[in-house]
């Protein structure tokens, strides 16, 4: 059994969940309050000093890689800015309109399928495939929750903090299976893409599925919170071009996470991540936690 697959274990994280999202928490300075959270989510101490682990150095660029940038790298809607100006925009999913109150949405100006989603946070989205028929009153609840919280408070991510919290409906993409639109996560390493985290099948039974593959297209023997596919995923025929944009976005950053689309062969940019799952994701097998650490090299010196 997987130590968050322990029933008190599971109730322990829940109710840190629950008071981490009341906002009673909030008090503590950033470094007080992640020591605690990854003991409470990893079950052991969180080392500072000399952070051994991807998930141990996730934390430490949080307190100590204050680069400025990386507020508008986050931002959804800003970050659609610095990609085009960095590559083009041909490969920028095209946005409709951002709003800073739901009410403001003119749908009739909207086509019959579109996505909204919140440009301060993570998981703030609602897919509408018909405008004729998606449930108003859902969305409006689900982004308007999204828009009342600051997401930095629940794994103090400083670059969120500063964040306008605004809505944007964007052009709905669907890749070659016509069923979903499979996620390519390039996990960037000192500017190295070193793998890539596959999410595919979230609009199946089963639910999401993460499959990790190497620059090569071979499997690899680890996973974090989701079980890997059963199904052969075809490499992206644009792999190469997908490497080389990835590890143009982090170049010069000590880590960066950039997802990327496929579409009928053309590549088109999803978001960028500083800190994967906030850095408080179990690696199964462990060792491999210990394994992209040795990826990460920090930066030394003044930051």
């Amino acid at each position: 059994m997987e130590r968050n697959d322990h029933p008190k274990v599971n109730s322990l994280i829940r109710i840190n969940n629950y008071l981490t999202k009341k906002g009673l928490f909030n008090w503590m300075e950033d470094e007080m309050f992640l020591k605690m959270r990854y003991r409470v989510k990893l079950g052991t101490k969180l080392n500072l000093e000399k952070p051994q682990t991807f998930n141990e150095k996730m934390q430490w660029l949080k307190l100590y890689d204050r680069n400025p940038i990386y507020t508008k790298m986050v931002d959804k809607y800003e970050v659609k800015k610095l990609v085009s100006e960095s590559i083009g925009d041909q490969y920028i999913i095209p946005t409709y309109g951002i709003w800073e109150k739901f009410e403001d949405i003119c749908f009739d100006e909207l086509p019959n399928q579109f996505v909204l989603k919140c440009t301060h946070d993570s998981g703030g989205v609602v897919i509408i495939k018909d405008k004729n028929s998606f449930d108003l009153k859902d969305a409006k609840r689900k982004i308007n929750k999204s828009l009342s919280r600051n997401y930095y408070w629940e794994g103090r991510e400083w670059p969120y903090k500063n964040v306008k919290p605004r809505i944007i409906a964007e052009k709905y993409m669907i890749d070659e299976s016509d069923t979903e639109l499979k996620d390519y996560k390039m996990m960037c390493f000192n500017g190295k893409m070193m793998c890539v985290f596959v999410c595919s099948e979230r609009n199946l039974q089963s639910g999401l599925h993460i499959t990790i593959y190497d620059r090569e297209w071979n499997k690899m023997p680890f996973g974090r919170n989701h079980p890997a596919s059963d199904l052969d995923i075809e490499k992206p025929k644009k792999l190469d071009r997908m490497i080389y944009l990835s590890e143009k976005f982090s170049a010069d950053l000590p880590f960066l996470r950039v997802d990327l689309y496929e579409i009928n062969g053309c590549i088109f940019f999803g978001e960028l991540t500083l800190y994967p799952g906030s850095g408080f994701k179990e690696f199964i097998p462990e060792s491999w936690d210990y394994e992209l650490g040795s990826w990460l090299h920090l930066p030394t010196g003044d930051i």
